[in-house]
Order: structure tokens, then C-alpha cells, then sequence
């Protein structure tokens, strides 16, 4: 890694952060990349966010100070030569490059993978893109819902009798992208750690998200096609796992998918009758226990269910709005939502990964665009009087 390492013959730090030493440089923007350097950042790793010297990254601001804290910021003219070899400079120096450019982008900027390898054969460099490097699709532009309705997956999310449903929260950005990439790093990391040979990490946001369509996978492999959303266990065929209406117009999950705990449910509403109904025997039936249950819960407020089930071992909860899941008790305890104080004016999540030994911090907020430029440079060896050079020239900012 980038720092030494201690003596064997030293006490281990217990506090110290799983992925303190680890240097990553990130030409990432928008969602998923940043959400990955994100994770790895509040692992400990020394995220160092690149952008360049023009627009930079144009995510949205609110967006943007979320998925950037812990990271320190430079700018980079990568269409001149001085930025690019400002760029290999720092590449000598760091485990892990990561960017998001079309495929064939960095290697005509002159920082493609053999260009980083040759000056850093251990390094990590992670091209994390919708399609990904190879294939009839590499060149073509795309966003969340292009991933996820190629992949099948958008075909499964949504209701009976309407259109795929579209989600705020981005599944295949999210899955696909941030986590398959972080997947990726990791384990190449850790080879490198053991090898001091780097690999090139190709994630294909599309690649990534279908790969996790396990459930419809096994309907395919068994009835020749995924079931119709509404139509499976998991979508709306059995009342025991469905959403309901509570009077107050909010919703009721009710997971009940063990028999065990749809019993618990139906003695806890009174419909001790309907225990026999768990796995209906055909949609009619479905209908008619979905349609009772629903008559019962839609009869009192979501606080009355809450307060009436808590404590009942049944496998139901509330359907919480985001702004009162900051507040709910149980991520309270978990520490998985900021104090403001801690985070700056906006709420932010906590790292949600819990380890013995650790404890996350927000080391330091989102950073300004370029805001640590000579800060990097000057550890990375750079004179002050090359840096200046350099900001002449436009090359850095």
C-alpha cells in the first residue's frame, strides 16, 4: 500500500481503519462511482476525488456532499500533456484508479490501463461503465432505467396491470455499479497485496445488476420465463407477503412468509380462519384472504399497527417515509443517520458497515473543486514552483 506498514513485532492499532494506507484516485462522477469511492472511503482509504478543470463533476450539489465526504479534491486538465503526466505521477504513488469515462476514452487521453501499468504494475485500475469494455453495447450511452430494463430486472419491479416501476433510490447504479466495483476492487486489492501484480477491473453496470436477478433466474430455469410481476411469491401472489393500506393512506408490509409467522399475524388481527389460507390454493383464494386482510387493516392508522404489533415476532413493519426512517428507533441505535453538528447542515448516513476494531468518522466533508490540488501535489513530491507552473498553464486548478 501506499504508507509503510508497522513491524511485526508491533501491537496492531485496533482502531485503526480496515483500509487505512490505501490510496485510490477517482475520475469518477455522478452516482455510481462516487458512491463506490464513498464506501471505500469511509473504510479509511485516502480518497483522492479528480475532476477536471472545466465543469467537473455535475452531479447535483445536494447530491453531490453526500457522496463525496472523506475524499480530498484536486483538478486535473487531462486534454493537455502536463495534466496527463501529472495524472501518471500520482498513479506511482497509489494502489487503486478508478474512473468512468466510454470505453476507449483514457486510452486516448494517453492514461489507459497499459499506460497506469507501465508506471505502476500494482495498481489497481477499475473502468466501472454501463456496458463495459467489450461487447456490441460498449459505446452506447445509458442511465439506470437503460441497465435495468435490459437486464430483465426493470420487467420485475412494479405492480400487477401496470408499467415497470421507476425507483429513486437506483438499483442498477447502486447494485450493479457501486457495489459490483467495490466487489471488484477489493478483491483485486487484496491479490495485489499478495502478488504486486494490479489488475484491470472491467464492471458493466448491466453485467453487474443482472448477475443479482437471482429469484427470476430460477423461473426461468424452471417454467422457461420469469413470472409476471404480481404473479410471484415475492411480487403480489400471496397475500402473506403484500402490502396493505392502512386508514390513514400509508402502508402496512406484511412479510409473513413462514407459516409460523403469518399464524402469529392472523391470531394477532382475530382471523385465526385465514392461518389455513398461508399458500392460497389458487388466485381466487388469493383474493379473497388479500381482500379480508386488507379490510382489517385498512380500518386503522399505520401508529395504531405500529404500536398494536410491536414486539410480535410476525415479520411485519411500517412502510416509514424516509424523513421519519432518519428518526426510527432502530437506526437510531445502529448510529446510521448523522447528528447535523457531526455532518454539517444536511443529514447524512453513517458508513453502514459495523467492525470490531473501527469506528466511522467523517474525516472531512465533501470537498471544493480543486480545493486540495497542492496539498496532493506537494506530498506527491511535486515543487511548489512546478505547481505553479502548472496552474499557469491551466494544466491543474
Amino acid at each position: 500500500m501506499c504508507t509503510s506498514s508497522s513491524s511485526p513485532a508491533a501491537v496492531p492499532d485496533t482502531r485503526r481503519a480496515p483500509l487505512a494506507g490505501v490510496r485510490i484516485l477517482d475520475l469518477t462522477r455522478l452516482l455510481p462511482g462516487p458512491v463506490c469511492t464513498l464506501h471505500l472511503a469511509d473504510l479509511g482509504a485516502d480518497v483522492i476525488k479528480i475532476e477536471d478543470t472545466g465543469v467537473g463533476d455535475y452531479a447535483a450539489e445536494s447530491v453531490r456532499s453526500l457522496v463525496n465526504r472523506n475524499k480530498r479534491g484536486i483538478r486535473l486538465d487531462l486534454k493537455q500533456a502536463d495534466g496527463v503526466a501529472t495524472l501518471l505521477r500520482l498513479c506511482e504513488q497509489a494502489d487503486v484508479l478508478i474512473e468512468s469515462f466510454r470505453p476507449g476514452v483514457m486510452e486516448r487521453l494517453g492514461v489507459g490501463y497499459d499506460a497506469v501499468k507501465a508506471r505502476n504494475p500494482r495498481l489497481v485500475y477499475c473502468s466501472l461503465t454501463g456496458y463495459g469494455q467489450t461487447g456490441p453495447y460498449r459505446d452506447a450511452p445509458g442511465h439506470d432505467m437503460n441497465y435495468g430494463g435490459l437486464s430483465g430486472v426493470a420487467d420485475q419491479i412494479g405492480s400487477r396491470d401496470a408499467a415497470p416501476a421507476l425507483s429513486n433510490v437506483p438499483v442498477a447504479d447502486l447494485l450493479g455499479g457501486s457495489m459490483t466495483a467495490v466487489m471488484g476492487i477489493l478483491a483485486a486489492l487484496f491479490d495485489a497485496a499478495r502478488t504486486g501484480v494490479g489488475r484491470h477491473v472491467d464492471v458493466a453496470i448491466a453485467d453487474g445488476v443482472l448477475a443479482h436477478a437471482v429469484i427470476p433466474l430460477a423461473a426461468v430455469n424452471t417454467a422457461g420465463r420469469a413470472q409476471p410481476v404480481g404473479t410471484a411469491k415475492l411480487t403480489g401472489a400471496l397475500p402473506c407477503y403484500a402490502m396493505y393500506a392502512t386508514a390513514d393512506g400509508q402502508y402496512l408490509a406484511v412479510a409473513a412468509l413462514e407459516k409460523k409467522f403469518w399464524d402469529r399475524f392472523c391470531a394477532l388481527i382475530g382471523r385465526e380462519d385465514l392461518q389455513a389460507s398461508h399458500m392460497p390454493r389458487d388466485a381466487a383464494d388469493a383474493e379473497r384472504v388479500r381482500a379480508d386482510v386488507q379490510r382489517l387493516v385498512g380500518a386503522q392508522p399505520l401508529a395504531w399497527w405500529t404500536q398494536t404489533l410491536s414486539g410480535s415476532d410476525c415479520c411485519v413493519s411500517p412502510v416509514l417515509k424516509l424523513e421519519d426512517a432518519l428518526t426510527n428507533e432502530q437506526f437510531v441505535a445502529r448510529g446510521m443517520v448523522l447528528p447535523q453538528a457531526e455532518s454539517g447542515n444536511a443529514r447524512q448516513f453513517a458508513c453502514p458497515v459495523k467492525m470490531s476494531g473501527f469506528e466511522f468518522a467523517v474525516r472531512y466533508p465533501s470537498p471544493q473543486r480543486g480545493e486540495h490540488t497542492d496539498q496532493v501535489l506537494l506530498a506527491a513530491g511535486f515543487r511548489t514552483e512546478e505547481i505553479d507552473a502548472l496552474r499557469k498553464a491551466e494544466a491543474i486548478g
